[in-house]
């Protein structure tokens, strides 16, 4: 007996389209029975159905609405939307064009390690044009870590996705080992971390003395509308379309698979690390051993969520930073027994629950029998 998928001739386009809502509903169902299952008590009390309902309902409340009731969450929603939502517009290019660019949270690092390189290193250096250089060099930095595996694909038609995700570990520990010593606050106590950014380096916030929101995520909503007029308005977001779904047919048609790689891959890699020179800058102050909490490998789920559209990332980006902040939340109930994992728990539940719901509106499960086992 084997399992089969037969594709559709006549995939629903309602289901299609609400496909994104389907995976959120089945998120937070998965989400209320996860909360249900986790004891509110002592391990040796007995917990009745009525009080794993109540708890569950209080953990979903906590977790999806409570960060949307204060002024003060709201913007660290914003914080935490602006790098999600600019890594995955530039990963959702290199998945419409085929290239499956996993690397950008090394990317992210990247960027931020470039982009530091003024304020820390030259630290007297002050004045407007700071920023600017900062923004520049972070944006510099993340192209150059992604045309490596751009370049190794083009080439020598290197797996794109275990290049990518191999140099992800290696920004990693280069960034533990620079901030721990060459780049190490020589003021700082010895902790592990850089010097303070000074004022001329720190990204503004959008509104003044209302909250932390700064510029970042407007760089990202800008970002995201140019995206989405190069992907649909222009002749290079055409070639890109049509590269991704048949190579063949874009070779014949005279556009370049060896330049659309590298391209994508630059475009990918500048937004990675323009999100992790505005993180650093803007929510941080500083470089200190881990910088994201994930952001790059997040950022998958988003563009996928957002459909490889750029303005629905947006929203997307916004549901996953809420998945932050709500996991952040619950674990402050009481008597719970949630772990500090649970973020990420309910990110694996939406990028399955978006992959099932995707695989079920195009294709139909088929159970096959071997010839003759019904003998």
């Amino acid at each position: 007996m084997r399992v089969e998928l037969i594709r559709r001739p006549n995939p629903s386009p309602l289901f299609s389209a609400v496909s994104p809502l389907l995976a959120l509903a089945i998120m937070i169902l998965l989400g209320a029975i996860m909360f249900a299952l986790l004891t509110p008590k002592g391990p040796d009390q007995i917990v009745t159905l009525q009080e794993r309902i109540q708890f569950s309902s209080t953990a979903l409340y906590t977790y999806f609405v409570e960060p949307l009731t204060e002024i003060w969450s709201l913007h660290e929603l914003l914080i935490k939307a602006a790098p999600l939502i600019l890594i995955a517009v530039g990963l959702s290019v290199c998945f419409l064009s085929n290239n499956w660019n996993i690397g950008a949270e090394g990317q992210f690092i990247v960027g931020a390690i470039a982009g530091s390189i003024i304020p820390i290193v030259f630290p007297g250096f002050g004045g407007p044009l700071v920023l600017p250089l900062m923004l520049l060099m972070g944006v510099l930095g993340g192209m150059a870590y992604a045309a490596i595996p751009a370049i190794l694909k083009a080439r020598f038609n290197t797996s794109e996705i275990l290049s990518s995700l191999m140099l992800v570990y290696v920004a990693q520990l280069f960034l533990d080992w620079i901030v721990r010593g060459p780049w190490r606050n020589p003021e700082g106590f010895n902790f592990p971390e850089s010097r303070s950014f000074n004022a001329d380096a720190i990204l503004p916030e959008i509104v003044s003395s209302s909250g932390r929101a700064h510029y970042g995520f407007v760089f990202a909503l800008i970002a995201a509308l140019v995206m989405w007029f190069l992907l649909n308005k222009t002749l290079k977001g055409f070639e890109i379309r049509v590269l991704g779904q048949s190579p063949r047919a874009g070779r014949f048609a005279g556009f370049s698979y060896t330049g659309t790689v590298i391209t994508t891959f630059l475009i990918a890699g500048g937004l990675a690390g323009l999100a992790g020179i505005g993180e650093v800058s803007g929510a941080i102050g500083q470089l200190r051993p881990v910088i994201s909490p994930g952001y790059g490998f997040t950022a998958i789920i988003v563009a996928f969520l957002g459909r490889l559209n750029p303005l629905g990332i947006v929203a997307a980006g916004l549901v996953l930073a809420l998945s932050y902040l709500g996991g952040e939340a619950v674990q402050m109930l009481p008597g719970g027994n949630i772990s500090n994992k649970v973020a990420s728990i309910f990110q694996g539940f939406l990028l399955f629950s978006v992959l099932a719901c995707d695989t079920l509106i195009h294709y139909r499960i088929r159970i096959a029998l071997r010839a003759g086992a019904a003998g």
